[in-house]
């Protein structure tokens, strides 16, 4: 009796199934690995650095990176009056690199060596004179990650009080106070620009309406 023999077919696409793709260390280490670093210009408020490195998908590529100290946000806010719809204090001010006029909450760096808690609250009393007795912080997040490694921290601030701000020369700001409904709505109508602002307000009235902040 003869054997029946696998068919050539059978064989052909049995050994066309490709294997799983095996990771690369540099995959599961999760970071890139730099092999040279130049700084290229040096500014005020930034360096920016020429990085060659090997990323963790093993890919070798040259990054043109700026370096920030980091920046601290602030949403003060005033629910003494009305806690259902509190007052925030805003800016308005001028912006080069933009080319306009911008609705801000307050920011600014944070010095070296300094905690960003108290660099928020130095930057709060600079720029709008307000203080505050309770701080918290909502969110820690990257502006523009793909060529600027700058932390910026959003800081919650209620209980304020006012008082009289300290401007830097360079900083020609307007503060304001706005119902937290009137600047949801200039949100919703494409009216801020500031990316900052719009993370900071839409997070603080998503905490609110789930009943998270204390």
């Amino acid at each position: 009796m003869q054997k029946s023999r696998p068919s050539k077919s059978s064989n052909t696409l049995r050994k066309s199934q490709p294997s799983a793709p095996k990771p690369s260390s540099a995959r599961k280490s999760g970071k890139s690995r730099l092999l040279s670093s130049k700084e290229v210009f040096k500014g005020k408020v930034f360096s920016v650095f020429r990085d060659e490195v090997i990323e963790p998908g093993g890919a070798k590529n040259v990054r043109e990176v700026i370096r920030h100290n980091g920046s601290v946000v602030i949403l003060a806010v005033d629910e003494s009056k009305n806690p259902a719809d509190p007052d925030v204090i805003l800016e308005r001010q001028y912006r080069h690199a933009a080319g306009q006029f911008l609705l801000e909450l307050p920011a600014g760096r944070v010095e070296p060596g300094e905690s960003t808690l108290a660099a928020a609250k130095r930057e709060m009393i600079e720029e709008t004179g307000y203080r505050a007795k309770r701080w918290t912080l909502l969110t820690k997040y990257f502006a523009s990650p793909g060529f600027l490694g700058e932390w910026m921290q959003i800081y919650l601030a209620r209980d304020i009080r006012d008082g009289h701000a300290q401007p830097e020369d360079d900083e020609q700001i307007e503060v304001l106070r706005m119902p937290l409904s009137q600047v949801l709505a200039l949100a919703s109508e494409n009216r801020i620009h500031d990316g900052k602002t719009l993370i900071g307000l839409m997070l603080y009235d998503r905490l609110r309406q789930q009943g998270r902040l204390k």
